[in-house]
C-alpha cells in the first residue's frame, strides 16, 4: 500500500459503568456487559477482564496494518476522559482522543473549556442520546451554540453521532452556518440503513464537514461479510458529496464480537466496486488530513499461521 490506514471511530475503556435512559451498563467478564437490562457480548470473549485497553487495540492495529485511530466516546461506556489522556500521552503518534462532557445536563460549556485546557483536541457529542424522555436537548440551544463557537475558536474538532435519519439535520445546518470553521465528523455513516440517511450525508457538502463509517458493519450485519451493501452505500454517499468527504471507521471493539479487526476494512480493500485511489482516500488519506495525524508508523504485513 502507498497509504496509511486510519480508523476514524474506535472506543477504549478500562471498565464500563454508566446509566442511559435509567438503565445501567456495566462490565462483566468474558467480554460481556450488562447493557440496558440484558447481558450482551460487548466485545470479543478473550477480553476476559472487560478492560478494553490501548495495548490490546494496538496489537490489533499492528496486525491489521492500521497506523492510527481516533478514539471517540459514548455515554454507554461511561466517561473515559482520564484514561484517554493517559493513552494520548503514551502513544501520541497513534491516537487522537475525544473528550466527553455531560451534554444531557447544563454546565457542559465549562467542562469543554476544561477539556481544552487539559489538551483534548476533539470533543464527542453523542447527540442521539439528547432526545431525552423528559425533553429534547437541541443542538441549537444557547449553551450548545456557545460550546461549538468556543471549539471553533480553539480549533477543536467536533465528533458527533446523530439520531436516525433527518431528526437533527436542520439543527446541524444551523450549527454549520454559525460555525463555518468548526471541523465536524459525523459518525455511524449517517446511520445508513435507516430512512433518510442521505440527509445526514448531504451535510458534508459543507467544506468543514466529514462523514465517518464507524459502525457500518454493525448496520449491515444482517447481510454480513463481505458487506456488498455497505460498499454500495459508500458509493452512493460519494455520489452525493464526493469520496474526499468520507472516512473509514471500525467502531472497535463492539463490532469485533462477530468479525476480526482486519475484516472491518478489508471488505473495502477487496471490493471491485471501488478504484484503488478511492480505497486509499477512504481508508486513510482523508482522515490523515482532516485529523492532522503526524509521524504515523509504517506497518509490515504479518503472515498468519494459516497462510
Amino acid at each position: 500500500m502507498d497509504y496509511k490506514i486510519i480508523d476514524a471511530h474506535a472506543h477504549l475503556w478500562l471498565k464500563q459503568d454508566a446509566v442511559v435512559d435509567g438503565k445501567e451498563i456495566r462490565t462483566l467478564t468474558g467480554g460481556k456487559s450488562i447493557f440496558l437490562g440484558e447481558v450482551r457480548q460487548m466485545m470479543p470473549p478473550y477480553m476476559v477482564d472487560g478492560a478494553n485497553t490501548a495495548e490490546i487495540f494496538l496489537a490489533n492495529m499492528d496486525y491489521a496494518q492500521v497506523s492510527g485511530a481516533v478514539i471517540t466516546q459514548e455515554y454507554i461506556d461511561g466517561n473515559q476522559n482520564d484514561y484517554l489522556l493517559e493513552v494520548a500521552a503514551k502513544y501520541p503518534n497513534r491516537f487522537l482522543v475525544c473528550g466527553l462532557a455531560e451534554f444531557r445536563k447544563p454546565g457542559y460549556l465549562e467542562t469543554v473549556k476544561t477539556l481544552h485546557e487539559k489538551g483534548f483536541r476533539a470533543v464527542k457529542v453523542p447527540a442521539q442520546r439528547l432526545l431525552l424522555p423528559e425533553g429534547r436537548i437541541y443542538l441549537t440551544c444557547d449553551e450548545m451554540m456557545k460550546t461549538f463557537k468556543f471549539m471553533e475558536e480553539k480549533g477543536m474538532i467536533l465528533s458527533i453521532d446523530l439520531a436516525d435519519g433527518a431528526k437533527q439535520v436542520k439543527e446541524m445546518e444551523v450549527v454549520i452556518a454559525e460555525c463555518p470553521n468548526l471541523k465536524i465528523a459525523i459518525g455511524h455513516f449517517a446511520m445508513v440503513t435507516r430512512a433518510d440517511w442521505q440527509e445526514q450525508v448531504k451535510l458534508a457538502r459543507h467544506k468543514n464537514v466529514m462523514i465517518e463509517s464507524g459502525g457500518i458493519t454493525w448496520l449491515f450485519h444482517p447481510e454480513f461479510y463481505p458487506y456488498n451493501g455497505a460498499v454500495w452505500a459508500i458509493k452512493e454517499a460519494a455520489e452525493l458529496v464526493g469520496m474526499e468527504k468520507l472516512m473509514w471507521g471500525s467502531d472497535y471493539p463492539r463490532t469485533m464480537s462477530v468479525i476480526t479487526y482486519r475484516m472491518s476494512y478489508d471488505f473495502v480493500q477487496k471490493s471491485n466496486l471501488l478504484t484503488e485511489d478511492e480505497k486509499a482516500i477512504f481508508l486513510g488519506r482523508n482522515a490523515e488530513a482532516f485529523y492532522g495525524f503526524k509521524n504515523l508508523p509504517e506497518l509490515p504485513y504479518i503472515l498468519s499461521m494459516v497462510e
